[in-house]
């Protein structure tokens, strides 16, 4: 691979079909490593979205650079075009890889994306993050931390969240690898007004059953906009998809991607 703008983690073989994945805010793209075995048949192409995990922290932070930046990693793998799966704020950048260059993007799987997102609800979320625990005395401290917000994940995910994304700063202190700036201004992005895939992009919403986070009114916009190439999916679990349902999410990519090849 060629230099990449992004820190890039990439599962399966060369030679398979081409999948990027955009994690969520405060993620990072080396979550897909257990889900990935799920995806065989694929070469899944995660990267650490700007300002998180070991990707450059440098500004800006907004939709239009993270999907520049996308865009880059395409070019960095040789690959011409590419089917984006988007989690969260991760489809709202999927989205918007698809309105700079609809030519490249081979189809959009969103999963629970965050796009026209309520204001007053962000700015709260804003607060929340403000105000939660940020630093921790040393790894355990986190772990314990991370049992109370993944309480329907495995005690294996939280150790591998620890080891994969956990720093430790100058100071001594443990915190996660991310730029709070960049996730604040993340949560600004997601609250402008929705926009929709272009015609004629095949497009899957999966939404979660509970807990879930898709506007009524964006999946309005996305059927009235690609009328045929629209399809929403629904899933027994909430926001964490991929966590909570790693295989059944793994089956509605590979089946709605079989049909728009």
């Amino acid at each position: 691979m060629n230099s990449s703008p992004l820190h890039v983690h990439q599962h399966g073989d060369v030679s398979d079909r081409p999948l990027v994945i955009l994690h969520g805010i405060t993620g990072h793209g080396a979550r897909w490593r257990p889900r990935a075995t799920h995806l065989a048949g694929f070469r899944v192409i995660a990267p650490d979205l700007r300002g998180h995990g070991r990707s450059t922290y440098q500004p800006p932070w907004t939709l239009e650079q993270h999907a520049a930046d996308v865009l880059g990693v395409l070019d960095a793998c040789g690959l011409e075009r590419a089917p984006i799966v988007g989690h969260s704020f991760g489809g709202a950048v999927a989205l918007h890889v698809a309105r700079t260059a609809p030519k490249r993007v081979a189809g959009l799987v969103l999963v629970d994306p965050a796009i026209g997102m309520p204001p007053d609800l962000m700015a709260a979320v804003a607060d929340d993050e403000l105000a939660k625990e940020y630093f921790f005395a040393h790894p355990e401290e986190a772990k314990a931390w991370m049992r109370k917000q993944w309480t329907v994940v495995d005690e294996q995910a939280v150790e591998q969240q620890v080891a994969d994304h956990l720093v430790q700063d100058d100071a001594g202190r443990w915190h996660w690898r991310y730029h709070r700036g960049a996730v604040l201004t993340a949560f600004s992005e997601v609250a402008r007004p929705q926009v929709v895939p272009p015609a004629g992009t095949g497009t899957l919403v999966v939404r979660p059953t509970r807990g879930g986070i898709v506007p009524p009114a964006f999946l309005a916009g996305c059927e009235a906009a690609l009328g045929d190439d629209f399809v929403v999916a629904d899933i027994d679990c909430g926001h964490t998809v991929a966590s909570e349902r790693p295989a059944e999410l793994a089956v509605l990519i590979k089946d709605f991607l079989a049909r728009t090849s």
